[in-house]
């Protein structure tokens, strides 16, 4: 019944333009009729729990139902977030402004919100002048970068950027983070951050679900919700272990980075191991909160967290390994 539901919840979300963009590519491509590619749709949702999209994304066209049975689709993932991460606990993730204090010591930005700069002035100031010379305006509640501002500091004074901040959307501002050399070789135009996905045991033990790199084209944000790409990287090593693949099937996978020409297969995250260090940290600091998407932003200087996700991402967990890790899950359940 669950499912049913679902689907209008689906219906409601639904991004229509991209929807009927991949029913052309796949029914040209694979010479499928619409009106198939519809009802295939739909009985995929029902059968395997996943989002209309998701039919798309995963490419079950194309795969066995042994294979489609091994994908994790938005279904399956909001039960299994529901119970690692109950509502009553996840506003610590879910708010920004929360986050920022309860894992302050994780942070190597400053981050505050309208309430500080009212209550010290000091904070504004000091803010307006980091050494990057821009803040980053974020509403606490933001989702796949989606509310996200950046701006040069020195359009503000403390009392305007205050004033702002009570007239906007926007209720939490940061210094601007200026990412490790080599990461803003790969691709300047944003700020490249690792994602790392923790899960409890039953012990308390902390164990890697995943961890891969998320690469902006030509974006300012590094989000694969904004067109962006996302690669694997090996837990061991930090190396990455295959090409940046795009949420938009249309779109080839890319061994290079389209704008910059930087090889991306192979390349050499900075600071891995203080970064897996610095999460497995982070995952054990407030345990009721058990499955989180980590993103990691590197420096010169090392690792630092920007937000963990309760809510953590299934096309970016999946996607760039090409493979469904349902199974990854449910010895967790």
């Amino acid at each position: 019944m669950m499912r049913f539901i679902y689907i209008g919840y689906y219906l409601k979300q639904m991004n229509w333009p991209l929807l009927r963009k991949f029913i052309r590519y796949v029914s040209k491509t694979y010479n499928r009729s619409s009106i198939s590619l519809v009802w295939a749709m739909l009985d995929h949702v029902i059968r395997y729990n996943i989002s209309l999209l998701e039919y798309f994304q995963f490419r079950f066209f194309e795969k066995t139902p042994h294979e489609k049975e091994e994908w994790a689709g938005t279904g399956f993932m909001y039960e299994y977030q529901l119970k690692m991460n109950p509502k009553a606990e996840r506003h610590i993730l879910d708010d920004k402004r929360v986050f920022a204090k309860k894992y302050k010591e994780f942070l190597v930005h400053q981050v505050e919100d309208t309430e500080s700069l009212k209550a010290h002035p000091d904070k504004a100031e000091q803010l307006l002048h980091n050494s990057s010379c821009k803040i980053v305006l974020k509403a606490a509640d933001g989702k796949c970068g989606a509310q996200v501002l950046v701006k040069k500091a020195n359009e503000y004074i403390p009392q305007s950027l205050i004033h702002f901040l009570e007239n906007s959307e926007y209720d939490l501002v940061e210094a601007f983070i200026i990412q490790h050399e080599r990461l803003q070789s790969l691709s300047p135009s944003a700020v490249n951050t690792i994602r790392i996905f923790t899960q409890l045991t039953h012990e308390n033990k902390v164990e890697l679900l995943g961890c891969r790199l998320r690469i902006s084209v030509n974006s300012p944000v590094d989000n694969m919700a904004a067109g962006n790409m996302a690669a694997p990287i090996d837990e061991q090593t930090g190396i990455v272990s295959g090409p940046g693949v795009y949420s938009d099937i249309t779109k080839p996978d890319e061994h290079i980075h389209p704008i910059t020409g930087v090889k991306i297969e192979g390349f050499q995250v900075p600071y891995w191991q203080e970064s897996v260090a610095m999460v497995k940290r982070a995952a054990l600091k407030h345990p009721q909160n058990r499955s989180i998407g980590w993103d990691v932003v590197i420096t010169d200087q090392g690792p630092g967290l920007i937000e963990g996700n309760h809510d953590w991402c299934k096309l970016l967990w999946q996607l760039p390994v090409k493979r469904g890790l349902k199974g990854e899950l449910l010895k967790y359940s």
